[in-house]
């Protein structure tokens, strides 16, 4: 059911995001050298890496690690950076991954390839049966600000009450926190 769900909603999804996805390709290809999409190698489930996508928001040779870990993040920004993150609008390629199979709307989000302790805990926590969302939550309870082992607390209550209802829930939240801007640091 929940995949059936994913799919339908992506695919419209892509269908009235089509021309915004188009123009902020190009607003990234515009402001700063280099191609329009990240590719991120992630963790989704079973601890299986994928790429996943983003608009680029970062300079080209920026460190592949989680941002709140950059000295200076800020430095790393394109000039438009700051907006695709606190806008969300550099998620909107991840309606590939979704598409795909790789993920889903709601799940953990997920981890980087070096997100070693993140990994681990979740684990720990039989987390790595389900798989990672576009949004999640532990993303609508704290985003940037959580410790990684609050984000797993969250996971955990995700996994232990994981429904339709719930992930229409998180949806709603994640769409306020978005419109809102809460949560993003950079």
């Amino acid at each position: 059911m929940k995949r059936l769900f994913d799919l339908a909603v992506a695919l419209v999804a892509a269908v009235f995001l089509a021309l915004p996805i188009v123009l902020v390709a190009l607003a990234v290809r515009l402001t700063s050298p280099g191609p329009a999409l990240y590719w991120s190698d992630r963790v989704g489930r079973n601890n299986r890496t994928f790429k996943m996508p983003k608009f680029r928001s970062m300079r080209i040779g920026a460190p592949p690690m989680a941002t709140h870990l950059l000295q200076n993040p800020d430095q790393w920004l394109t000039p438009i950076g700051s907006f695709l993150r606190k806008s969300s609008l550099d998620e909107l390629p991840q309606l590939w991954s979704i598409l795909k199979g790789d993920m889903s709307f709601v799940g953990p989000r997920p981890a980087l390839f070096n997100q070693h302790d993140l990994i681990d805990l979740r684990t720990q926590a039989g987390l790595e049966v389900l798989l990672p969302g576009l949004t999640g939550w532990a993303q609508v309870n704290g985003r940037d600000e959580l410790r990684i082992e609050e984000k797993v607390r969250f996971d955990i209550e995700y996994m232990k009450n994981k429904s339709i209802l719930f992930d229409l829930k998180i949806i709603w939240i994640t769409v306020l926190k978005v419109v809102q801007k809460n949560g993003v640091s950079h």
